[in-house]
C-alpha cells in the first residue's frame, strides 16, 4: 500500500490551511479560526493497543510493506538533520540549527512511525519557559537575553525515538562480599609528639555467588535523531508515553517531523546497554552482601519488539559568533534543555571585581599588605 507523499488540511468553511491545537483534538484555521474535529481521535484515544513490530524481522529488512512509508524529506548540510516537509514549500530554515535549507525532489522509504505524542503546549507557552531558562543562566552575552526578549517564534517539530521491548533471562557468576572489621595499632604525630593509637580497618571477605535473574523491559526509549546533542534530547525526560497516540498525519499538520537518522540495528544496540545497565544492577542485587564483583553475565532475549514513535518538541536556534546553539522544550511537559554560550567579557569583567574585592577585603584585614598605604586605585 502507497501513502500519499503530501497531506493538505483545507479549512472546511474558509479553504486555508489548517494547523495541530496543542492539548486538544482538533485542527484549527489561523485565518478564520474555524475548528475542526480530528476525525476519529476519540476511537483512536479508546483503542489503546499500539502496534509492535518483530525486531529481528525489522532488523532483516523484513517488515510488511505497509510497515514503510516514502516521504520527501531535505537533508541539512550543517547538522545532518533529515527534515520531512510537506505541502508545496521547496525551501525552509532547518529547526535544528538555523542553516538556510532547499527540499529535495527525491523521495526516502523510511519505516512509518506507528505512535506519537500529540503536543500539549502551545508555542507561547513553550516560548515562555523557554525565557525562564535563558533568563536564569549566568554569563550569558546580551545578545541572547535580547533574542529571548524579542519573542522570536520556536518550531514544532516531531523528533523521530525508537522504543524496544524484551523478556531477559540472565545468569551469572561473581562474588559476594562480607565487610568485618579488624582493629590495629598506628603512629600519629599530634602537636609534633608521636603517638600510638588503635584503629578499625574495614575488610572484606568474598564468596563465590551465581544464579539467574529474570526482567521484562517495555518501552526503552532511544533517540532516533543524530541531528541532536544525545545530552539535549535524552534529558527531555520524562516522557509519558501512556499518553501516545496511534499515528496520524493529522496531528502533524501546522508541524515538522524528523525522519529518523539513527538506523534501528544503531538504536537496538544502544537499548541493549541500557538493558545491561538495568540487569547488572538486578544481578548485584541477587548477588547481596556488602559489596559485589560480578565477573560474568550471560542473557537471553526473547519476545523483542520494537516502535518508531513520534515525540512533540519545540526548538528554537540561536547564532553567536558563527555557531548555532539549540533550545528544546519537551512539548508534553515543557522541560527545557540547551546549549548555551558564554559571555567573554561578562566573564572577564566578573573576575576583575572578583579580584578588586579580594584586594580591597585583604586591605581592610591588613594594610601592611600594601606597605602599610592603600594601592592607587583603592585611594
Amino acid at each position: 500500500m502507497t501513502e500519499p507523499a503530501e497531506y493538505r488540511y483545507p479549512c472546511d468553511q474558509c479553504g486555508a490551511q489548517l494547523r495541530f491545537a496543542p492539548g486538544q483534538t482538533t485542527l484549527v484555521c489561523d485565518h478564520c479560526g474555524h475548528v475542526q474535529q480530528i476525525p476519529q481521535a476519540g476511537e483512536r484515544r479508546r483503542a489503546r493497543a499500539l502496534m509492535e513490530h518483530d525486531l529481528h524481522a525489522g532488523l532483516r529488512d523484513d517488515l510488511p510493506e505497509s510497515a514503510s512509508v516514502e516521504v520527501r524529506t531535505v537533508h541539512c548540510t550543517n547538522c545532518g538533520a533529515v527534515i520531512e516537509l510537506t505541502g508545496a514549500s521547496h525551501a525552509a530554515e532547518c529547526p535544528f540549527c538555523a542553516s538556510p535549507v532547499v527540499l529535495d525532489t527525491g523521495a526516502q522509504r523510511l519505516i512509518k512511525p506507528q505512535a506519537l505524542v500529540p503536543f500539549q503546549l502551545t508555542e507561547g507557552q513553550a516560548r515562555k519557559a523557554m525565557t525562564a531558562w535563558l533568563g536564569s543562566l549566568w554569563f550569558a552575552p546580551n545578545t541572547l537575553l535580547e533574542y529571548a526578549r524579542k519573542g522570536r517564534a520556536m518550531n514544532g517539530v516531531y523528533v523521530p525515538f525508537w522504543t524496544f521491548d524484551a523478556s531477559t533471562r540472565s545468569a551469572y557468576t561473581g562474588q559476594r562480599g562480607e565487610a568485618y572489621y579488624e582493629t590495629r595499632r598506628v603512629s600519629v604525630t599530634v602537636n609534633g609528639k608521636r603517638e600510638t593509637r588503635e584503629e578499625r580497618v574495614r575488610k572484606i571477605r568474598w564468596y563465590p555467588a551465581s544464579g539467574r535473574v529474570a526482567r521484562d523491559f517495555d518501552d526503552v526509549l532511544v533517540m532516533g535523531s543524530a541531528s541532536l546533542p544525545q545530552r539535549l534530547g535524552n534529558e527531555l525526560t520524562p516522557w509519558d508515553l501512556s499518553a501516545l497516540e496511534p499515528y496520524s498525519p493529522d496531528f502533524l499538520a501546522g508541524f515538522q517531523a524528523e525522519g529518523y537518522t539513527v538506523p534501528l540495528a544503531d538504536a537496538d544496540r544502544e537499548a541493549k546497554g541500557k538493558m545491561a545497565w538495568v540487569i547488572e544492577q538486578d544481578v548485584r542485587r541477587d548477588i547481596g552482601g556488602d559489596e559485589q564483583r560480578v565477573s560474568s553475565i550471560d542473557t537471553d532475549y526473547a519476545a523483542e519488539t520494537f516502535k518508531h514513535i513520534l515525540l512533540p518538541v519545540w526548538m528554537a536556534a540561536y547564532k553567536y559568533n558563527g555557531k548555532s546553539y539549540r533550545f528544546l522544550v519537551n512539548g508534553q511537559t515543557g522541560e527545557v534543555q540547551g546549549e548555551r554560550p558564554w559571555s567573554v567579557w561578562k566573564i572577564g569583567f566578573a573576575v576583575l571585581a572578583a579580584l578588586v574585592a579580594a584586594a580591597v577585603a585583604a586591605y581592610l584585614y591588613d594594610p601592611q599588605i600594601f606597605g602599610g598605604s592603600a594601592p592607587d586605585w583603592l585611594d
